[in-house]
């Protein structure tokens, strides 16, 4: 019999809306011969199946729903979403509760991946990873006095949600006047921010998932944007190139894959991840700069991961089974 898949998206966050265009992609690329698969959006007050043209309230003490045609269960949960609940380990922690097998890491990887100072300054502890300094402010903290931001990361300068996706709430601080108020506005996205020291070079992004006992990274992708930096509008709005195979030197490209890999195995993921990178100094020689993990990247059709199965040589949907029958 097929298994039968929940595509678990929407969330808590700015990012609900994005999540379900990543459910798509993924319900386009499931394997229909393998799985029966179904998108549960899941917002603060309804966490609602959609059964064919039924919408169906998820029962959340097994995760089960009733259509007109009885009750259906899931085998399977594919996270999704970006932000709260899914990318912080909240809802790994409900679905371990329940026993239901899901496609992501697990509840320390996502929680600690999710907040970006406590990952940046775990990872530090290993002196081959280079990672931009930073400072963070938590909502009811005195606000931090602009000329000693300025003096320890310099101008400009980005401020961001410490915990949350990079698509709303960042700024890029280019004098001492404006960080008050970059803060304030990444507050309305997370109760704590991080000023972050900014690195300059060529922005790359690498994703990899686990093939059995192999981590497997896909061919790296170049991010080219006419806008300040990758934000919402040039993510969703058509302001960036994305080249795929990036235009970096094949040791640069090798030695991308093979961080990639050690901080996927130092973490202990699982699923599909995807780390930002910005590669700076001399070309060729580059010093390879982390910049973010994304545990749940997004998957439209025209998303970094989807394009870089396809640049592999593969179908997402193939990459999408694996995931799946790895954990059976």
């Amino acid at each position: 019999m097929k298994k039968v898949i929940a595509i678990v998206a929407g969330g808590y966050s700015s990012e609900h809306d994005v999540s379900l265009r990543s459910a798509e992609g993924i319900l386009s690329f499931m394997d229909n011969e393998k799985y029966d698969s179904y998108v549960v959006d899941i917002e603060e007050n309804s966490w609602t199946a959609h059964y064919g043209s039924e919408l169906c309230p998820i029962n959340r003490s097994d995760f089960s729903f009733t259509a007109s045609d009885g009750q259906h269960k899931f085998d399977f949960a594919y996270i999704t979403i970006h932000g709260t609940p899914g990318e912080d380990g909240i809802l790994q922690g409900y679905f371990d509760l329940i026993g239901m097998p899901y496609s992501t890491s697990g509840v320390l990887v996502e929680a600690i991946t999710f907040n970006k100072f406590a990952l940046n300054n775990f990872l530090r502890s290993f002196p081959e990873l280079h990672i931009s300094d930073s400072i963070m402010v938590r909502k009811g903290d005195t606000m931090p006095v602009e000329m000693d931001v300025v003096s320890r990361l310099g101008l400009p300068c980005f401020v961001k949600p410490n915990a949350g996706g990079s698509s709303f709430g960042v700024t890029k601080v280019k004098t001492a006047e404006a960080l008050i108020p970059a803060i304030e506005k990444a507050m309305n996205e997370s109760d704590e921010v991080l000023i972050e020291k900014i690195m300059v070079g060529t922005e790359i992004t690498c994703g990899a998932y686990k093939q059995g006992d192999e981590v497997v990274t896909f061919p790296i992708t170049e991010v080219v944007t006419s806008q300040e930096f990758f934000d919402y509008d040039a993510k969703y709005n058509g302001k960036v190139s994305e080249i795929t195979p990036a235009r970096i030197a094949d040791e640069t490209a090798k030695r991308v894959s093979e961080m990639t890999k050690r901080i996927y195995k130092i973490l202990g993921c699982y699923g599909i991840i995807r780390i930002d990178y910005i590669l700076s100094d001399e070309a060729g020689n580059e010093q390879i700069n982390m910049l973010e993990i994304n545990t749940t990247p997004g998957m439209t059709v025209t998303s970094f991961i989807p394009q870089q199965i396809r640049a592999a040589g593969r179908k997402p949907g193939d990459v999408l089974s694996e995931i799946i029958e790895g954990k059976f």
